[in-house]
């Protein structure tokens, strides 16, 4: 295990200490705490802030246009009467923001709390009696480039055929599938249109009950944060602000733990009901609470249990949860309509999904190993080292993947948005004998972490996979074993170009003598990282070695694409000795395979397609002419459906420590075998497996070839 490094920088957790503001006892909710929390807010974005924009008409036209668009995206709530008097604030809310003024805000969440009022019964109207599916007319579901309604009576219209065309969807897949069981049953009698008309409207009603339940437990605080992270973001796009709840969540994302009972929750009316028990959780290991339950009543230890109907699903969650060794009773309807009263001890809660896995598949004779990492998690508040971190798990699987015999390693890093720096310089540690991981610049001062350990656990044949939603610390990964000639990257044309180091900073240090409760955090920016070779994967990202066609490589996802986003920079390179690896004739070999290959060629093809249609945002409400345009465009998809139905013919197998596991857990036994059933069908990881192959027998030899700090090689 790398331990050894000198890093003095975290991608999280960390605190700073300047001074604290004194503020007066008030009551919860009370404006002064909202005017104090913007004033908290200002004052670290420019103690801390890599580079802080400037708060000014331009900073307020950000704000204004981006707050706006977040609290109506499909503009059904707002007329334009209520636009043309919140533009009046549009160059102003930089000068209400120094002075602590929350006009804007008030005017603006109470007229949207009106409109929603408005809204609610709009739609039940509209779904009370059937449509008009013989009209014609047609919608725009281009709403960046709609405009908002000029009347009561045209704000009417387009709720009615954004809900029109929602309900024609339905109710023409309702109608195939009606067509499809008499194809296969003539004996089946179909729904009459009448019904399914029917039925499709009341799934409606429903699904606008449940959307507007979610907006109605929404408080005022929650719309506060909203506004708050409009302003945030016009610093960077990473730069955002935690309410309590909210860091919560993000403290759980990264260390894949939490204190409770182990248990998803979910709304069901007006109760909670139990969507999933997490596999080793409290509750999972009592085996009386299940899924399917309603939870009716909450009670701490020997507590009064209280009712928690109309609560909301954040306000029971609370409830629920709580530190690690404490009773909390569950009183519960079963599906059979029984009520039971559950006790369960609360624990710690690993979510198994968070962590790393792997698999070993054979391949022409070898075995190789496959190791998925979701997150560059780490455990900060496990101070005696015992806490869950990815760099020591991967260095378990390695270990655990070497006793079956593996000739390589394909490490998968897609989708993977970053995590622990701390982390990444660990885990690229694993793969070279010592050296520079990361450049990582303030605005005072350049460092470089280090892998100090000499000790190399895998020095075989090694590919890195990544796609564009590779961000951050998976880049400083890609990146390292790329400078180093270590392995080969293989992925996408690029990844998602997030080169920037942000802190989450507790805001309550500052405060002293306050009964307004928690403040919460900011995650800001403080540092851009840097390849060792000095380059900036800020917007650029990692390039790929091999790069492979990708269903969505021509629409706009990645950090390039913020109007906010840092700009791209390089530095000197620092000093490093790269591995003399024979990588050109697999990297050649890979290139002509997917050129040749008939499942990457429709993969781009279908790409095209997709960013083609991109464009178009108009649907035909008349049923005939829908059907039609649905037809033509189900004709054009089939000619890639051989895409969702490929398989690789590769068998993808747990380790001998997760089989004897399975046992006593059938419910990690069905997520892995889910797993090994999406590898199966997976193109990319068979090509990943197709370039260890050509890196075999052993192509990888390390020899010095030194880089200097100019990035140019060291005379001998």
């Amino acid at each position: 295990m790398k331990k050894k490094y000198r890093i003095h920088v975290a991608l999280i957790c960390l605190s700073v200490t300047l001074f604290a503001f004194t503020v007066n006892a008030k009551k919860s909710n009370d404006p002064e705490k909202d005017k104090l929390l913007l004033e908290l807010l200002m004052f670290v974005i420019k103690k801390e802030h890599y580079n802080p924009a400037a708060v000014n008409d331009n900073f307020s036209k950000g704000v204004y246009k981006e707050y706006i668009e977040a609290l109506d995206p499909s503009k059904r709530f707002f007329l334009q009467s209520d636009i043309n008097e919140f533009s009046k604030f549009e160059l102003v809310l930089d000068d209400q923001l120094t002075n602590k003024d929350l006009t804007f805000f008030n005017l603006t969440y109470d007229r949207l709390m009106l409109r929603m009022e408005e809204g609610n019964k709009i739609f039940k109207e509209i779904l009370s009696s059937p449509f008009d599916y013989k009209t014609d007319e047609s919608f725009n579901v281009d709403y960046d480039k709609a405009p908002y309604a000029k009347s009561n009576t045209e704000l009417k219209d387009k709720w009615r055929k954004q809900i029109k065309l929602s309900v024609l969807s339905s109710f023409t897949d309702k109608k195939k599938t009606e067509e499809d069981k008499k194809l296969k049953d003539p004996a089946y009698v179909v729904k009459s249109d009448a019904m399914l008309e029917k039925e499709t409207r009341e799934n409606s009603i429903k699904a606008l009950n449940d959307s507007f339940g979610f907006m109605n437990e929404l408080k005022r605080e929650d719309w506060f944060t909203l506004y708050i992270n409009s302003m945030m973001s016009q610093f960077d796009p990473h730069t955002t602000y935690f309410a309590s709840e909210e860091k919560e969540k993000f403290d759980v994302s990264i260390s894949g733990k939490f204190e409770g009972i182990g248990a998803q929750l979910q709304k069901k009316n007006d109760y909670i009901e139990v969507s999933e028990l997490i596999s080793g959780g409290p509750a999972w290991r009592g085996k009386q609470l299940e899924k399917g339950d309603l939870i009716i009543k909450v009670a701490q230890s020997n507590g009064v249990a209280v009712d928690i109907a109309g609560l909301r699903l954040a306000d029971v969650i609370k409830k629920i949860k709580g530190p690690k060794g404490s009773e909390v009773r569950l009183t519960v309807k079963k599906t059979d309509g029984t009520i039971q009263i559950i006790s369960i001890i609360r624990d710690i809660v690993e979510i198994e999904e968070t962590y790393v896995k792997s698999s070993v598949v054979e391949k022409n004779g070898l075995k190789y190993g496959v190791i998925y990492l979701p997150k560059f998690y780490i455990d900060f508040e496990n101070k005696d080292g015992k806490g869950r971190d990815a760099a020591k798990d991967i260095a378990k699987e390695i270990d655990r993947l070497k006793e079956t015999g593996i000739k390589g390693i394909v490490l998968d890093v897609r989708d993977d948005g970053g995590g622990s720096l701390g982390a990444v310089v660990n885990i690229a540690g694993l793969f070279i004998e010592e050296g520079p991981i990361v450049q990582v610049k303030s605005t005072v001062k350049k460092e470089i972490l280090y892998d100090t350990d000499k000790k190399i656990k895998w020095d075989g044949p090694l590919v890195i996979m990544v796609n564009e939603f590779s961000a951050s610390a998976s880049e400083i990964l890609a990146a390292a074993i790329q400078d180093y000639k270590r392995g080969i990257i293989i992925g996408s044309k690029q990844t998602y170009g997030k080169g920037t180091v942000q802190r989450v900073i507790d805001l309550n240090q500052y405060v002293k003598n306050s009964s307004f409760g928690d403040f919460g955090a900011l995650k800001t920016t403080i540092q851009k990282f840097y390849r060792i070779n000095g380059g900036s994967t800020q917007l650029e990202g990692v390039s790929s070695d091999v790069v492979m066609p990708d269903r969505y490589a021509y629409l706009k996802m990645g950090e390039r694409d913020d109007a906010h986003a840092l700009p791209w920079d390089k530095i000197d390179p620092a000093p490093y000795i790269v591995w003399d690896s024979k990588f050109d004739q697999a990297i050649t070999n890979s290139k002509q395979r997917i050129e040749k290959n008939v499942q990457f060629q429709l993969i781009e093809e279908n790409a095209k397609w997709i960013d083609s249609r991109s464009n178009e945002n108009t649907y035909s409400l008349n049923i005939d002419k829908f059907k039609a345009a649905q037809n033509q465009i189900e004709a054009a998809a089939k000619k890639f459906k051989p895409i969702i139905d490929y398989r690789n013919n590769l068998k993808f197998n747990s380790l001998p420590y997760e089989l004897e596991g399975f046992v006593n857990d059938p419910v990690l036994k069905e997520k892995r075998d889910r797993w090994h059933e999406s590898l199966a069908k997976d193109i990319y990881v068979e090509e990943a497996l197709n370039v260890l192959d050509d890196l075999q027998p052993k192509s990888i030899v390390k020899t010095s070839i030194p880089i200097d700090k100019k990035g140019k090689l060291v005379k001998r």
